[in-house]
């Protein structure tokens, strides 16, 4: 049976399906920025509340959306799903909720500081009726501003603060942000429609809204260096029982975190094993160091500037989705579009955004790239493109997003976690291995370059936030310490690995999330195809996987094993 066949099954919508598109249309009336990432109607000019009493509004209704999904039964494997892995997502984020996390959300790459300003990236900007819109959200953004002034303020009075560290260095963004350079001006600046002129009036508009909000992101800058900075903690470890929930957030599942670490170490050196291998394929005799060195210096192997960058990846992700479609996967004609696109930011990282539920928004693999790198190697970053395109989160997303006729909106869009998506990933990477897409040997070595980062940082997230002791024994894991070992273990260049562990230290949970997801994806299909023996189908396993759509690993597991 094929994906397209498959996915015209329809299902009469149940009791259960019912309460998750009602808990769907809640968070989109509660935060605006759901509906604008998924794609259905919505109060696109405003923000969420995000003042406490906001956060209670969220609360009461997680809480009375609990209480429905446990008086009803299911009446199939799809309901048995979907009450099982809301029921959990729901009841760990009342959990995280009286931990008092929300009072403290403060990071370099995941809190409302970047969120405020990164939803405008999905906004549509093609007509005059998109940038009246984006007209309004900008003219409201000082309001959800004074939101999230208010809760970190609440959480100063009950000591629920912010390590120091991701204070000062999310100054600097918002910072750059306000700036009469930064994103509210230059984006207001480029308005434009294909055909035609935007209107004076609007345009006039636009100039204000970008005034108002990064006059909003001063005040924010402000608040951070002269309240929230000195009131913030000097310790950027969050501890063993924060960090726990926060694991189980990330992952949809309760590991064991000590022999996690543990595992996280010897894999680490495999990895080291592996690319030392490679790198004798690549010049006999040769390091890693060495091989690296030979792969920087190929011209052939080398982008130069952010446009030649982004048409290398859309060819490469064009390319693969053609292929694999024909052999390997069943890839339905909306899910063969993804958009490759340079971020509008400069602070480092690589994502993926799925599709709107209509697909009118395809899929989309954004680079932000850091201020003055200008140069990219090919050879790093072949595997990165099959990580967040096909067949990594593009088919995993876009998969479950085109599968509405069997999963509703909840489980097709907003379900799933990061070590569900980001394991499929990185499990993605090492499938193309196995199918001859990185017989270079050159791209090969920048798999595993990811791959022993990922691993990389399952051993310092853990070490960090749990104090364990240095590898070499001396002391606990600190930033200098954790810095310098992660220089070591990827071949990236200076700023983008300190942006990386800023990212850890203040994303607990987040950063192992990739691998352990990895581990935890393999476990489930090295233990499905034992059970089927020869009757073991890989195309088939897969499909049935990735139906599903995004759910937590624990109930991955029970739902593909029993």
């Amino acid at each position: 049976m094929t994906a397209s066949e498959h996915n015209n099954e329809v299902r009469p919508q149940s009791a259960i399906d019912q309460i998750a598109e009602e808990w769907v249309t809640t968070l989109a009336d509660l935060d605006p920025d759901v509906a604008i990432w998924i794609g259905i109607p919505g109060r696109y000019e405003e923000f969420a509340d995000l003042s406490p009493a906001g956060h209670e509004k969220l609360e009461a209704a997680a809480r009375a959306t609990l209480a429905k999904l446990r008086d009803v039964q299911p009446v199939d494997e799809v309901d048995e799903v979907t009450k099982t892995d809301m029921t959990a997502e729901i009841e760990l984020e009342l959990e995280l909720s009286d931990a008092g996390w929300w009072k403290r959300d403060v990071n370099v790459l995941a809190s409302p500081a970047q969120g405020i300003r990164d939803t405008f990236d999905l906004m549509a900007h093609d007509t005059v009726e998109d940038w009246e819109k984006i007209s309004g959200r900008l003219g409201n953004l000082p309001g959800a501003v004074d939101g999230y002034i208010e809760t970190l303020r609440l959480g100063m009075s009950d000591g629920s603060v912010p390590a120091r560290r991701q204070v000062m260095e999310v100054l600097e963004q918002l910072q750059r942000n306000s700036s009469k350079d930064g994103f509210f001006f230059t984006f207001a600046n480029g308005a434009s429609v294909e055909n035609g002129e935007l209107p004076e009036s609007l345009k006039n508009d636009l100039q204000k809204g970008a005034e108002v909000s990064a006059d909003a992101y001063r005040k924010l800058a402000d608040f951070f260096e002269n309240e929230l900075a000195p009131a913030a903690s000097d310790r950027d470890a969050v501890g063993r029982e924060l960090y726990a929930l926060q694991s189980r957030r990330f992952l949809g599942a309760k590991i064991d975190l000590d022999e996690t670490y543990e595992w996280g170490i010897e894999e680490l050196r495999r990895m080291v094993d592996e690319q030392t291998a490679i790198a004798n394929e690549i010049k006999p005799g040769a390091s890693v160091e060495e091989a690296v060195a030979l792969l920087d210096a190929d011209p052939e192997r080398k982008l130069h500037g952010t446009e030649a960058l982004q048409k290398w990846m859309q060819k490469l992700s064009d390319a693969a989705v053609e292929e694999l479609s024909r052999s390997h996967f069943d890839i339905p004609d909306p899910v063969k579009k993804l958009e490759c696109m340079i971020a509008p930011t400069q602070d480092g990282g690589i994502y993926y955004t799925s599709p709107s539920d209509d697909f009118s928004r395809a899929g989309r693999m954004w680079w932000s790239v850091p201020e003055g790198v200008t140069e990219f190697n090919t050879w790093r970053e072949t595997t990165t493109v099959y990580h967040e395109g096909v067949p990594g989160h593009h088919l995993q997303l876009g998969q479950a997003v085109y599968n509405r006729a069997k999963l509703n909106t909840w489980r097709r869009q907003l379900a799933g976690t990061s070590g569900h998506a980001e394991g499929w990933a990185l499990y993605a990477e090492r499938l193309m291995q196995d199918l001859g897409y990185l017989d270079d040997p050159g791209d090969r070595l920048g798999m595993l370059d990811g791959q022993r980062m990922r691993a990389a940082r399952v051993v310092l997230d853990i070490g960090v936030h749990l104090g364990k002791n240095k590898l070499d024994g001396d002391g606990v894991w600190d930033f200098d310490y954790a810095f310098d070992f992660m220089k070591k273990n990827v071949n990236m260049n200076e700023p983008f690995v300190r942006f990386e562990v800023n990212r850890y230290f203040g994303w607990p949970g987040q950063a192992p999330s990739y691998k352990v997801g990895q581990r935890i994806w393999e476990q489930i299909r090295d233990e499905y195809k034992k059970r089927e023996g020869e009757n073991f189908n890989m195309k088939e396993f897969h499909r049935k996987a990735l139906d599903l759509g995004g759910v937590g690993l624990d109930t991955l597991k029970s739902a593909l094993l029993g």
